[in-house]
């Protein structure tokens, strides 16, 4: 009996010292496998990580160096665990099918990857950002004006740090193949004048007072509502109403009184087919305002029967433009006029051609904070 209790407990012994061997044996694999020359020697993160050599993330003034796993592995063990799990998915991509082994095919899946990586932080609430950067270590005092009031705000609601901070360790994505391919279609779809008399401009359009008349500066706005009169060969006779301040040349036309919403400038060959239709004062500026309609001529292609598709695009555009960057801000943070300043302050962290710019403005402002018509 003394020997069946003598060898049990050696098995006993043994077991757990298998045991100890294969938790210290995993975990050390665990800890080898998330080493930052582990990741990079795979041949497929070539591009990312030439690209986190030259982040701050990598080299700094203070010396202090986030190595891969302090950004992609969120803390704790079962969190470790379960990113590990879930990176079994590269074997696959790099020895079985590859798809990011060249800069090519890399930079061709950098949007979806960087997507795939933003959701990950964002469901953790940036948990690997935040093992390092504390908002109760920070000194506000040694940030700049505009960082300290960014970060103050951030740490009262205890904000992700991914919605401001993308493209800090790589080159952001370009997002912008997206809305552009959607605008393709619009203008497909404008190619053909619609039967309906209510239409609605997808671009910029110059306005003249008689049909195929030489361009002057008269133009119409993206997202402007008209209304079609007739039509003459390739070219439409339109009806444009809006607003004008009651002092001044009167060229410029709103699609609200007193809200910089712009509809079309015109030129002084159209001034003649102005109409006067009330005139009123905008409570907020205490200005006076007249409500005009205009009629002018254009080519007939670039304008659809509904307003929607254009802000379902706009939408895609701002969602592409502001998600490189930080989180997608609501259109009610700012009033119609406010937008101006508030898109005019971003312009340099984003990549539009004027008129997308317009047509993103004018989506932002008659969605804004002040406006509340139904048929935006």
């Amino acid at each position: 009996m003394s020997w069946i209790k003598k060898n049990a407990l050696w098995c006993a012994l043994g077991g757990a010292v298998v045991m100890a061997i294969l938790i210290w044996g995993t975990w050390q694999g665990v800890h080898y496998t998330s080493t930052t020359e582990f990741c990079l020697s795979c041949h497929s993160m070539r591009t990312p990580g030439e690209e986190y050599k030259t982040s701050v993330h990598f080299r700094n003034a203070s010396g202090v160096r986030a190595e891969c796993k302090d950004c992609h592995i969120p803390p704790g063990v079962v969190p470790t665990l379960v990113r590990k799990t879930e990176a079994l998915n590269d074997l696959y991509h790099t020895f079985i099918s590859p798809s990011i082994d060249t800069p090519e095919k890399f930079n061709a899946k950098r949007a979806e990857l960087a997507q795939r990586e933003w959701a990950r932080m964002s469901a953790n609430n940036s948990a690997a950002c935040k093992s390092c950067h504390s908002y109760e270590a920070m000194d506000h005092g040694k940030q700049s004006a505009n960082a300290a009031a960014q970060m103050t705000a951030a740490a009262a609601k205890d904000s992700n740090c991914i919605d401001c901070h993308k493209g800090i360790a790589h080159h952001k994505p370009d997002m912008s193949s997206g809305f552009r391919d959607r605008y393709k279609q619009l203008q497909q779809q404008g190619e053909k004048l619609s039967t309906a008399t209510t239409l609605f401009s997808l671009s910029e359009k110059t306005l003249t007072a008689t049909a195929g008349a030489p361009a002057g500066k008269a133009l119409l706005f993206p997202a402007t509502q008209v209304k079609v009169l007739q039509k003459e060969g390739n070219n439409v006779q339109l009806e444009v109403t809006g607003w004008r301040e009651s002092k001044g040349r009167g060229r410029v036309i709103t699609q609200y009184m007193g809200k910089r919403v712009f509809s079309a400038v015109l030129d002084a060959s159209l001034m003649e087919n102005v109409k006067v239709l009330q005139t009123q004062t905008d409570p907020g500026s205490h200005q006076e305002w007249q409500q005009v309609s205009v009629t002018a001529w254009t080519s007939a292609q670039g304008l659809i029967d509904s307003i929607t598709p254009v802000w379902e695009y706009s939408d895609q555009m701002l969602q592409s433009t502001c998600s490189a960057c930080h989180s997608t801000p609501p259109a009610t943070r700012y009033t119609a006029n406010g937008w101006i300043a508030g898109l005019k302050a971003m312009s340099t962290y984003y990549r539009l051609n004027p008129v997308e710019e317009r047509t993103l403005l004018k989506y932002l402002q008659t969605h804004a904070s002040d406006v509340s018509e139904p048929n935006k």
